[in-house]
């Protein structure tokens, strides 16, 4: 099928349905694959651009794209999402009552739909149309749930494999942001695609600072972070259910909307804490892990990890929910000897307990950096940067070495002296000289070496203890009360003269100061924020997520450009020819108004319309016009039918003829008044151009 569909076609598709002018990195290769009948793999980061790969060859198929989704909650986002581009489509879920259900089986039997998003446990009520006779493409979304390997197993997945059984013809696409060599191959064999073909992207989110903070006085790091950062969405991850209550309250004791989302809320409960934040109406969440998966909200702008995560495939998935829309955004990830505790905990007695202790040390590595962190992070995917990144705090930031062979003596001769029975915390009150009851009644008090640190802080010290582990110098033993023990290397450093490097601890919040330029906000004051203003109500009106209507990119696309006709708004990325004809006109008037705006504000020796009405009286021609101020001919056109309405001595008959102005005058009776200019751009089979039915309407309207 796909040799019958040209590249061209692929792009009109492209452009009209979802606003895009050009295919994102392997999207037209995976679309060509999928079209032509064959299965594949998908790993492409979040905000890559998976959704396209199955949802365009779905406007190409003759039957259904049958989309297997893991969380209903999230199924009417991505519903509402293709509606709002002009397409067809529904979700089958549990949720629904069995009148409604039928009514959807009943819309895909009829082919009025183009995709059907389900869930794996209502894939059974499907039956009826579970055939090639309906069905002409399987999309599996989040696919690393198939895979006990994988981050966020989920048993439903292990199903899915009878898909393919039952339709043998139709091409499986298989998706996810996340899966690691292993998890990839457990993909393919259980859904019974073996040979389908693999499709790796790069897992580089370049528009994502990333940087790690020690995990001291977090909840105040925080509400400086959202200080700095008004009116924007973000996550925060927490390992426990109590602890995003809290951080949820102490936010809004701030006048910050936030709220926590757990497993031990309600399927109510967790849909209207999800629905809320994808409208808008709740700034914040504070959320287990549970939350986010599969949410297509872009204008995510931070995820906060308040502590640290398992495993780095979880992780980047996580802040891979920040900046879908690829514009600028911040993963903040705080670090603490507590939760890496913690998570040993977790892993005890699990029956891949050595794996999983694996994925943590490559965790803990990533935080612990003192080199580029992306770097890290993309090695773990088996992507290799060539350089450093610039844009994680490491890079922003390097730490300072210095000479620590001394204090590492001192720590490790202190690990030896107690006979390596003794935690990190009770290590360093030995080198500080603490007289707590820990110390006095088990005597380690008398041990040579007790006070010898006591001009360091308990703080730093466990910094350069930490780093000493990370060097080999020294290792926790888990399965001994996480006592420390010294490492054949240590050797080399108390008896050899080996020297040692070390870093300074940085101080989290003078960092915060340097790396942090304090926004400018001018509320309501430029395009931006009365394009957003505009967005909102609409999405309010139409019931839908602000982003839907159009992203944060495309607005500030349109605040740069800023587009005065239908054909400058179509060039804009995001924007199709469904949104194009909705919304358009609303969005060409609101940036004309704010123009005109500014125009009287600075005085008409500086506005842009006058420029070009002095030109054309100084006898320039429209087209020397536009050349001589790098204008596009139909921006210049539009500054003449703005004149003409503001009552410039201008004849815009010299534009426009009046035999066309009668025929555009008639078609407005016969089309019934229609809105835009493309009507009467089709209507007259493309033969008048969209700049002379701008002129000839502006016309019509002035002369009543």
């Amino acid at each position: 099928m796909a040799a019958e569909i040209e590249k061209s076609t692929l792009l009109t598709t492209l452009k009209t349905y979802f606003g895009y002018d050009t295919f994102r990195n392997q999207q037209r290769e995976i679309i060509a694959t999928v079209l032509a009948g064959t299965d594949a793999i998908v790993i492409m980061p979040t905000g890559g651009g998976k959704s396209i790969c199955y949802q365009l060859p779905a406007l190409h198929f003759k039957g259904l794209t049958l989309v297997i989704s893991p969380l209903i909650a999230l199924m009417k986002d991505q519903v509402d999402g293709l509606k709002a581009n002009g397409i067809e489509a529904d979700f089958y879920n549990s949720s629904q009552g069995a009148t409604l259900q039928q009514s959807i089986i009943n819309k895909a039997a009829a082919g009025k739909l183009k995709l059907l998003y389900v869930a794996p446990e209502s894939l059974a009520g499907l039956s009826p149309i579970l055939n090639e006779n309906y069905i002409s493409c399987v999309a599996i979304d989040e696919a690393h749930c198939i895979s006990s390997w994988g981050h966020d197993f989920r048993p439903s997945y292990q199903q899915l494999g009878f898909l393919k059984k039952t339709l043998p013809k139709s091409p499986v696409i298989a998706l996810t942001a996340t899966a690691d060599k292993a998890t990839r191959q457990d993909i393919a064999d259980q859904l019974n695609i073996s040979h389908a073909q693999q499709f790796l992207s790069s897992f580089d989110r370049k528009n994502i600072t990333l940087e790690v903070r020690a995990a001291d006085k977090r909840l105040d790091q925080i509400k400086r972070f959202l200080a700095k950062r008004p009116d924007t969405s973000g996550i925060i991850y927490c390992l426990s259910r109590k602890t995003t209550e809290s951080v949820s309250e102490a936010l809004k004791v701030e006048g910050i909307e936030a709220t926590s989302y757990h497993a031990g809320l309600s399927f109510e409960e967790r849909n209207k804490v999800q629905e809320d934040f994808i409208y808008d109406k709740t700034q914040v969440v504070c959320a287990t892990v549970a939350f986010g998966m599969g949410i297509d909200k872009s204008n995510v702008r931070w995820v906060i990890h308040y502590n640290m995560p398992k495993n780095l495939e979880g992780y980047y998935q996580e802040i891979g929910r920040a900046g879908r829309d690829g514009l600028k955004s911040h993963a903040l990830l705080f670090h603490s000897y507590a939760d890496v505790l913690q998570l040993r905990r977790f892993t005890q007695g699990a029956g891949n307990e050595e794996v999983q202790n694996a994925k943590l040390d490559r965790m803990k590595q990533y935080a612990e950096a003192t080199t580029c962190r992306r770097k890290i992070l993309l090695s773990y995917f088996g992507e290799f940067l060539e350089q450093d990144c610039g844009n994680c705090d490491v890079c922003k930031n390097p730490p300072q070495f210095f000479e620590g062979t001394i204090l590492a003596q001192k720590a490790l001769s202190t690990i030896a002296r107690a006979k390596e029975t003794q935690p990190i915390g009770v290590i360093i009150d030995i080198l500080r000289g603490a007289k707590n009851a820990q110390i006095l009644d088990t005597g380690l008090d008398q041990i040579s070496t007790y006070g010898i640190g006591a001009d360091v802080s308990w703080k730093d010290w466990q910094h350069y203890i930490l780093q000493l582990i990370n060097q080999g110098y020294c290792e926790i033993a888990f399965h001994l009360r996480n006592s420390l023990h010294l490492t054949q290397s240590s050797k080399a450093v108390l008896f050899e003269g080996k020297k040692v490097s070390l870093t300074h601890p940085t101080e989290a919040i003078k960092q915060e100061v340097l790396t942090e330029k304090k926004p400018k906000i001018k509320k309501g004051n430029d395009l931006f924020e009365k394009l957003r203003s505009l967005r909102s109500e609409i999405a309010k009106e139409e019931e839908i997520p602000a982003y839907l209507v159009f992203s944060d990119k495309t607005l500030k696309e349109m605040e740069q450009v800023r587009p005065t006709t239908e054909m400058e708004l179509l060039e804009i990325s995001g924007v199709g020819q469904r949104k194009l004809d909705v919304y358009g006109d609303a969005f060409i008037d609101a940036i004309l108004d704010f123009q005109q705006q500014k125009l009287k504000k600075k005085g008409s020796k500086t506005a842009t319309h006058q420029v070009t009405f002095n030109m054309l009286k100084d006898g320039l021609s429209v087209d020397e016009v536009a050349k001589k101020r790098d204008l596009k001919d139909t921006t210049v056109y539009s500054h003449l039918a703005k004149l003409a309405q503001d009552g410039a001595d201008l004849d815009l008959y010299n534009y426009v003829s009046k035999t066309e102005v009668e025929q555009i005058k008639s078609a407005k009776k016969d089309l019934d008044n229609p809105e835009g200019l493309k009507p009467y751009f089709e209507h007259f089979e493309e033969k008048i151009p969209y700049y002379k039915i701008r002129l000839a309407l502006t016309l019509i309207d002035m002369e009543g």
